[in-house]
């Protein structure tokens, strides 16, 4: 092991190309310790090797492929006890192209694509390196961006499923330029991890827009003061508080569903913008409930697609807010377990609505399965939607 102080970054050195086969392509040295590290190699002592490399070049525009590989080994073996588990080569660059386009083949890519499968991150990984590993021993430098997918399909099927696979295509024909966006609604009471599920998913399905009806009401209350709608300044378990319960009616509901009415002119704002712009969107919140919104108004403009999200163990919401209370000093636990009770008849109250408009309701029992399942469900729902068009 070397004991000298390398592994510290200098100051900025030239850029040095690499040329392989009349192709020239700059030298990296992200992309040097990934193939050191993936080799077995410790991360201070690619670090290290990598700048050294470079260092060594310094003077000259650019070095080939094989003697770098050299200086590579000739370094590392001078310098370091621990040998690399394969020769040192360097990483070789796949190209993937598509109508006059091209674009580096990147695993980490090809691996967050395949989570639109609704499979595990490892598998996912797993399959895009396996698929990378395939390319490189056919000795295939460019492929063609279907011919990658077909590739990704085959995999999943073998490793996984056939239903994985098809889960996989169908989200990738939605990611292709559409005259119409994907919007997935998860409404749902307070603390049952709604948020997190949203921004999980969209990332998963490649989904850059994600908004939150906490959001939506918090710029209505910036327009509307506390005198003219009283409920946009309030919390949706205590909006009741002051105030008058309609006849024989629970005010709790009452008053939470006069705040989800209102907010709900937000919803549609941000449901009619992503359309307009043809623009795929996950929206979570409490304000989501069930037959607020006629879904049917939309049908021609967007694939909507609409869960509810619970937690139907009460010791497990408990233990959320003793979370959040730990993740956030603004959002003390003690504030929510006080109004517990409240907060479970929302609950309620969801999956009654979720029961009578025929909305599907995701038990939030295991944030990973609750992920996977939110994602099976958009890809069948989207399969479903195509087949029933078709006919």
């Amino acid at each position: 092991m070397s004991t000298d102080n390398k592994s510290k970054l200098p100051a900025e050195l030239n850029q040095l190309f690499v040329e392989d086969g009349g192709r020239r392509r700059p030298y990296m040295r992200g992309i040097m310790i990934h193939s050191l590290m993936a080799r077995g190699g410790r991360y201070e002592d690619a670090l290290e090797t990598a700048q050294a490399v470079l260092q060594k070049f310094e003077s000259r525009e650019a070095v080939a492929r094989e003697e770098l590989a050299e200086a590579v080994a000739e370094y590392w073996g001078s310098h370091f006890s621990e040998p690399l588990v394969e020769p040192v080569t360097l990483p070789e660059t796949i190209t993937v192209v598509w109508e006059g386009a091209s674009t580096p083949f990147s695993k980490g890519i090809l691996s967050q694509s395949l989570l639109a499968a609704a499979i595990d991150p490892t598998d996912a990984y797993d399959v895009a390196r396996d698929i990378e590993r395939r390319l490189l021993v056919a000795g295939i430098r460019q492929v063609q961006r279907g011919d990658l997918r077909r590739r990704a399909y085959q995999a999943l099927e073998k490793r996984i499923s056939k239903e994985a696979a098809e889960r996989y295509l169908t989200w990738r024909k939605y990611q292709e330029p559409a005259d119409r966006p994907v919007i997935l609604l998860l409404g749902g009471a307070t603390g049952t991890g709604k948020t997190s599920l949203a921004l999980e998913v969209a990332h998963r399905l490649g989904i850059g827009r994600v908004i939150s009806t906490d959001s939506i009401r918090q710029v209505m209350r910036t327009m509307l003061s506390p005198d003219l709608v009283p409920a946009l300044h309030t919390s949706s378990f205590d909006v009741h508080v002051g105030m008058t319960a309609s006849s024989g009616g629970d005010p709790v509901i009452d008053g939470f569903h006069g705040q989800a009415t209102t907010v709900s002119v937000g919803v549609r704002g941000a449901m009619d913008r992503a359309i307009s712009e043809n623009c795929s969107l996950v929206m979570d919140g409490v304000s989501l409930l069930p037959g607020l919104i006629d879904l049917d108004d939309y049908h021609d403009q967007a694939d909507i697609i609409f869960l509810v999200v619970a937690v139907l163990d009460e010791d497990a919401m408990n233990e959320r807010f003793q979370s959040r209370a730990k993740e956030s000093a603004k959002r003390p636990s003690h504030r929510y377990l006080k109004h517990l009770d409240a907060i479970i008849n929302i609950q309620d109250h969801f999956l009654e609505a979720a029961e009578r408009f025929g909305i599907p309701i995701v038990n939030n029992s295991s944030f990973e399965n609750s992920a996977k399942l939110i994602i099976r469900h958009v890809t069948e729902s989207l399969r479903e939607n195509d087949s029933t068009e078709s006919n």
